[in-house]
Order: structure tokens, then C-alpha cells, then sequence
């Protein structure tokens, strides 16, 4: 976002922050409840538009409770999908049970990561549907999918993701900035976790604000790991390896909330990158926007494409006119131990 824009928004970021600031004090204030589930509830959510990397830490926290022997369900608004405004049981925890035009793109990914590990649901009402996976799964668990501004669920941990490459944005609210609240929010934090920390010297940088600004929680630093390439067509399975895909050039395309991250990814792993398209967070891909996108990646030489995981899921119905590969990426967190200590504690007291 431009200066000028950013400016012009000003205005509209401080009406914005007016509303938020009221909301919160009606909780803090009892005036608004905050609803016990009766089991334990994990948050994790961030202070940022775009995406943090919080996706793969929710995938990270499930299979984590899943190893405790717990009934897991994420609990998700479903962004992007069609079905708005409807309860979607995405996955009963073994059966995959929609598609991601009816769940949204994050939660039907979340749902095949899991598969036989957690059920995933889609409601905006979070409340009512914890009570009826209770009811219908007995679950014991819930991990809340982008949960930090979603103050009608009480939770038992509450993390904030903070995307080391860009924390603040320009620092303003919504929509003059990315800011969904105020820095000043960083306290409602009971540990916090920053993604995509590849960079010793921001990273201390980043750790110096947050402990300006936060209370003494917990700070943990994680990092996303290419883990795999999967063909998106089922008839390219296997002709070639990721070294073969290496040494041919590729394009990579994507309609994530931070592009530039999957694309520095692929450039770190040694993929010879000669063009990039982005697309919007969510965006629901038509066969004209992958024939332009091979058009383009034919022009600049691409033997190969390259996609997010997250895009995948929407691009299977689709045809290739070159072979076309999803990056599966994963969380690697540092301290594990600490941070698997913290989540075990978190259940047991409410247990």
C-alpha cells in the first residue's frame, strides 16, 4: 500500500480502531461473554491481515494432540468459501467430507494433513458448533483456527503468530494498514510465535519490540521447511525427481496472504525461479487463469510450475499444459520441547 492511500485510509483506521477498542472493553467488562467449552481450547490466531504462517502451526498443534491420545477438532471460519453463512463438517477425523468450494482452501487442507488425526469444522457461529462436536465426535480438544480476535470462545492458550518478514506492515489499523488491532494487543498473548524467522538480525530485532510491548510470555521462533513436491496431474507421478525439477527452469504462481515468502522458499531451496504470478488470499482459479499463467511461464522459458499446497486443493478439476507440482511445506519450531510442555500443561489444567 502506497503512502498516499495509507494516508487518504487514515480516517477510516482510526473508526475501525474506535470499534474494535469498544468490542474489547464490553468483554473485559463481562457486558459480552466469553463461552466456556467445557474442554480445553488452544488459540491461534495473529494481529495481521495476510498470512503469518499459522496454517502449519494449526496442522503442527492437532498432530501434537493427537500423539496425547486426545479427540481433536479444529475449529475454523472457513475464509474464501461458498458455503458462508452454513456449518461445513470438513472432516470427521477419518473421512473427508467436502470439497474446498464448500470449505474454504486452509480447512480442506488441514482436513487431508489430518486425516485420522483431528476433525476440522467451518462456522462462523464457533460456539455452537464445539458443542455439537462434542456431542457428535466427543471431542476433548479444540485448537481454534485464526482465534485471536474471536473473543466469544474462552480459550485455555491463547497464541499469536508474528511473521518475522513483515510484523506490523506500515503499522496502521485496517484499512489504512494490515494491524487488525493495536500493537498494545500483544499483551493478551500467552505465548507467542514467530514464523518465517530465517533471519538472525530482524529476528532480534523483532524479539527486542515484542518484549517492549508484550508481557513476560513465552517467545518461540519457527521456520517453514519445503518438505516435498506433489504433481498436481496423476499422470506425472513419479517421471521426474526434485533434482531433475532443480535443474530446470520453473515458474511459481500462488494466491496466498504472502507471496514473496513462498517464493524466497523456492529461491532458498535452489529452484531456478524465471517468473512468478500472484493471485489473491483465496482466489478461485478458472482454467483462463492457468492457461494464461502456462502462456506467460512457456514465454519465460518455465519446463515446470510451481504451487502452494493451499492452492492445490483448488486446482485439481484443472488441466496443465505443463507439468504443474504443489510445495508441501512444514513448521519447524525451536524448543520443541518447551513448546510441546506448554500445550500439554494447557490441557491438563483444564482437564
Amino acid at each position: 500500500m502506497n503512502l498516499a492511500i495509507s494516508l487518504a485510509l487514515g480516517p477510516l483506521g482510526g473508526l475501525y480502531g474506535i470499534a474494535m477498542r469498544a468490542r474489547r472493553a464490553l468483554y473485559r467488562s463481562g457486558q459480552l461473554q466469553a463461552h466456556e467449552l467445557g474442554v480445553p481450547v488452544i488459540s491461534v490466531g495473529n494481529l495481521t491481515t495476510g498470512g503469518t504462517g499459522k496454517t502449519p502451526l494449526v496442522e503442527w498443534i492437532a498432530n501434537e494432540l493427537a500423539q496425547m491420545e486426545r479427540r481433536v477438532c479444529v475449529l475454523t471460519r472457513g475464509y474464501g468459501r461458498r458455503s458462508s453463512g452454513t456449518r461445513v463438517i470438513v472432516s470427521d477425523g477419518n473421512e473427508i467430507l467436502s470439497d474446498a468450494n464448500r470449505s474454504g482452501d486452509e480447512p480442506l487442507l488441514l482436513a487431508e494433513r489430518l486425516k485420522g488425526l483431528a476433525a476440522v469444522i467451518c462456522d462462523a457461529d464457533r460456539v455452537s458448533a464445539a458443542h455439537w462436536a462434542v456431542e457428535n465426535f466427543k471431542s476433548d480438544v479444540f485448537v481454534l483456527d485464526d482465534g485471536f480476535q474471536h473473543l466469544r470462545v474462552a480459550r485455555d492458550l491463547n497464541i499469536l503468530t508474528i511473521d518475522a518478514t513483515n510484523p506490523w506492515g506500515n503499522g496502521k489499523l485496517l484499512p489504512a494498514g494490515i494491524l487488525r488491532e493495536p500493537l498494545a494487543e500483544l499483551t493478551r498473548a500467552e505465548c507467542i510465535v514467530i514464523t518465517r524467522a530465517d533471519d538472525p538480525n530482524s529476528t532480534a530485532q523483532l524479539q527486542r519490540e515484542i518484549a517492549a510491548r508484550s508481557k513476560d510470555s513465552p517467545v518461540f521462533c519457527s521456520r517453514m521447511r519445503l518438505s516435498g513436491l506433489r504433481p498436481i496431474q496423476k499422470e506425472v507421478r513419479s517421471l521426474v525427481t526434485t533434482e531433475e525439477i532443480k535443474a530446470s527452469p520453473v515458474a511459481a504462481f500462488c494466491g496466498v496472504g504472502n507471496p514473496e515468502s513462498f517464493f524466497s522458499q523456492l529461491r532458498r531451496g535452489r529452484y531456478q525461479l524465471g517468473h512468478t504470478e500472484v493471485f489473491r488470499d483465496h482466489h478461485i482459479y478458472t482454467q483462463g487463469d492457468i492457461d494464461r499463467v502456462v502462456r506467460e511461464s512457456v514465454t519465460r522459458g518455465a519446463q515446470v510450475l510451481l504451487t502452494t499446497a493451499k492452492d492445490e486443493v483448488k486446482l485439481r478439476s484443472l488441466k496443465f499444459e505443463l507439468p504443474c507440482y504443489a510445495a508441501d511445506i512444514t513448521i519447524e519450531i525451536e524448543d520443541q520441547q518447551n513448546f510441546r510442555a506448554l500445550i500439554r500443561k494447557a490441557i491438563q489444567d483444564k482437564s
